[in-house]
């Protein structure tokens, strides 16, 4: 069975979704696949909140510098791949999200689930990793807070979804770069679990 074959299986007792409290840091539903060998589609930051600029170009190099055992398709190849398909209907950016926040989900439907599973289809891909919102966390010792990484991977072909979390950096401001750079780091070293 394929690694992808076997996310299936295993997700089978992750259950039905429900609405919750809002995710916080070190929140985590389903599990953390090996992704090696596998070609996966990494979308930027869809909501942005609360931290300036756009943490998708540190996410990027994070997982890129992390392992190369990963094929990444990150978000430049997505969208030249979409522009020489534009009768496509499928999205890179601005994907219908939010309600990720607000309840536990366990499976999309449309329209992400058709834009996803398109856009797979174009790139063979099975596995999307769709950094969800960048944030302030909660505020620490000093006034300082942490900037956080709400993210989901999914399988495209089923809607599944493998894994969500909310991964935190270090301590400090969030206007800071080196924040974002943490953050990023730690989401990496988090998804890439199996990396020395």
């Amino acid at each position: 069975m394929s690694t992808v074959g076997t996310l299936i299986a295993a997700f089978s007792a992750f259950g039905c979704g429900g609405t919750g409290p809002a995710p916080t840091s070190g929140s985590f539903e389903g599990f953390i696949p090996d992704l090696r060998g596998e070609r996966v589609m990494v979308f930027p930051v869809q909501i942005p909140t609360g931290v300036p600029g756009d943490a998708s170009p540190e996410i990027d190099f994070a997982l890129r510098n992390r392992t190369r055992e990963v094929e990444w398709i990150f978000s430049d190849e997505l969208e030249a791949v979409l522009a020489r398909a534009p009768t496509v209907d499928s999205a890179v950016r601005g994907l219908p999200v939010a309600f990720f926040l607000r309840a536990e989900v366990r499976r999309v439907g449309d329209p992400l689930f058709g834009q996803l599973l398109r856009l797979g289809a174009l790139v063979n891909s099975e596995i999307a990793l769709i950094p969800l919102t960048v944030r302030a966390g909660a505020e620490g010792a000093g006034g300082t807070s942490v900037v956080e990484i709400v993210a989901t991977i999914l399988n495209v072909r089923t809607g599944y979804v493998i894994w969500f979390g909310v991964v935190a950096g270090r301590p400090g401001s969030v206007a800071d770069f080196a924040s974002v750079a943490s953050a990023a780091e730690r989401f990496a070293a988090t998804l890439l679990w199996y990396v020395q």
